[in-house]
């Protein structure tokens, strides 16, 4: 009976159901984000501008020598080298003194490998019948992309949960952190209340200088009043006591209000420079560095303080034991990126540089006197060479390596294992003992025989057979949800 519930189950789900799900996600509308953030291009070229619309993506094709164009399918792309790769069209429309000259506004930027038996591919609801005709075999799951004839996995990558507080005790227990990995477009900032033994506490993020008081910090994000800082933390009365402390310390720099506070972080962060340069430096390290996850307007600034309240709420309770630190291992705290998240943070990367080269483009052609026409403006080789580079050689952006592999084909059960793995970013070389521990919480989601011997042991995992990964949604539908419900946070 069970052996026939498997085979059920797995005429439904594939084995990579969730890298299919991912990418198809990537394709419906995390491409379509990538470049609505963008939004417009400006570059030196006075009263000229392009704006983008709307993104499409055609099924893949390929350009003979002749300068034919034509379908081409997985099997076609292996055994002549060549890569799987789909069109892009953008929308663009160039913008002249405020006005929109809308005629052929699509433009080719380039090409996206495709992943077999995505929605993208020929391969997708094709029966068996079909497949054979199509060259392939039935039994492949898809799953991977086809790169210069070589068939290449994109390897999931485990990680800390994005924008969730994590209370820790570091350092032989002298330190207790409160950090958040805050996560907002691809940029990602880890952002830390610090509590020493003697109950002082810091804040650090990306680029702030050091030693930097967390009432400080309240101070110049606008929660000004000593009263209004109390009012954000429970009636404990250890808490509060801490809290009354780092007043005593941070008054001692005289810092007692929103401008004090704004000039005393500028000395620190541009020492040396004009008044005027060192507040909106300190403006601009608040707006962009802390917590980019919560906003980057100046009117977000509030609610920046509110969360570090409640993150140093969180290291003092721990510190007096009065509720445990987190566990870092504990599966609920981690997130998996799938093929799809690496892809988005792979098509960002490239993207952005190609909006820079087409405003360079731009400003040289207006400086040799040519017509500024959209289509000669875009080099698609700027965003297809960095998406090919990265796919080809594993080698992905912030200095990642190893992310796309050579796809294992020994047999089919190393085929699906391989499409299956996930690998975590700590060093092989430190020992890191709690992580290769088997967690509870494993249970279900992760094998826990199959792991490589050596350096990689329990670094390098595989999914559990009737493991499912979910690939996410949009934080507002659930807020949404919850508003509905009537649900006060």
């Amino acid at each position: 009976m069970s052996g026939e519930l498997l085979t059920a189950y797995f005429k439904e789900n594939s084995l990579v159901k969730q890298h299919l799900d991912s990418y198809n996600k990537f394709i419906d509308s995390g491409i379509q984000t990538i470049v609505s953030r963008v939004g417009i291009i400006q570059p030196a070229v006075e009263g000229f501008e392009l704006r983008f619309g709307q993104i499409r993506i055609e099924k893949p094709k390929i350009i003979e020598a002749d300068g034919a164009q034509r379908i081409i399918h997985p099997s076609e792309a292996r055994t002549r080298n060549l890569t799987y790769a789909a069109p892009i069209f953008l929308e663009i429309i160039p913008v002249f003194n405020g006005v929109e000259k809308t005629m052929f506004s699509e433009v080719f930027i380039g090409e996206l490998p495709v992943m077999v038996k995505s929605k993208l591919c020929y391969l997708d609801n094709m029966n068996e019948d079909e497949l054979v005709a199509a060259g392939e075999d039935p039994a492949d799951p898809g799953g991977y992309f086809i790169i210069n004839g070589s068939e290449r996995a994109l390897t999931s990558i485990e990680d800390l949960a994005p924008n969730r507080i994590m209370c820790t005790k570091e350092k032989d227990n002298t330190l207790i952190t409160a950090k958040v990995f805050s996560t907002r477009f691809g940029f990602r900032a880890r952002s830390v209340v610090e509590r020493t033994n003697d109950g002082a506490m810091h804040v650090v993020f990306p680029a702030s200088p050091k030693d930097l008081g967390f009432t400080t910090v309240l101070r110049a994000l606008g929660l000004e009043k000593k009263e209004a800082i109390l009012l954000q933390f429970s009636d404990d009365r250890n808490v509060r006591n801490d809290i009354l402390l780092n007043f005593e310390m941070d008054e001692g720099n005289k810092v007692d209000n929103r401008a004090t506070a704004l000039e005393h972080l500028g000395k620190k962060a541009a020492p040396g420079q004009a008044k005027d340069y060192q507040e909106k430096r300190a403006e601009i390290l608040l707006d962009t560095y802390l917590l980019p996850h919560i906003g980057s307007a100046p009117e977000d600034r509030l609610k920046k303080a509110y969360y570090l309240c409640k993150m140093a709420e969180r290291a003092c309770k721990v510190a007096y034991r009065e509720i445990p630190q987190d566990d870092k291992d504990h599966y609920a705290n981690k997130r998996i990126k799938l093929a799809g998240d690496l892809m988005e943070d792979l098509f960002r990367y490239a993207f952005q540089f190609l909006v820079k080269d087409v405003s360079y483009q731009a400003g040289r052609a207006d400086s040799r006197g040519r017509h500024l026409a959209v289509q000669t403006l875009v080099r698609p080789d700027a965003l297809t060479d960095r998406i090919r580079y990265s796919m080809a050689t594993g080698n992905w952006i912030a200095g990642q390596t190893g992310v796309s592999q050579l796809l294992d084909r020994t047999s089919f059960l190393s085929t699906t294992s391989h499409l299956r793995r996930i690998i975590s970013p700590l060093s092989r070389k430190h020992p890191h003992f709690k992580a290769r521990d088997l967690h509870g919480t494993h249970w279900g989601k992760l094998c826990p025989n199959e792991s490589p011997e050596g350096p990689s042991c329990a670094l390098v995992k595989n999914l559990a057979l009737l493991c499912e990964v979910s690939i996410g949604d949009d934080e507002k539908n659930i807020e949404d949800v919850i508003n509905k419900l009537g649900v006060k946070i």
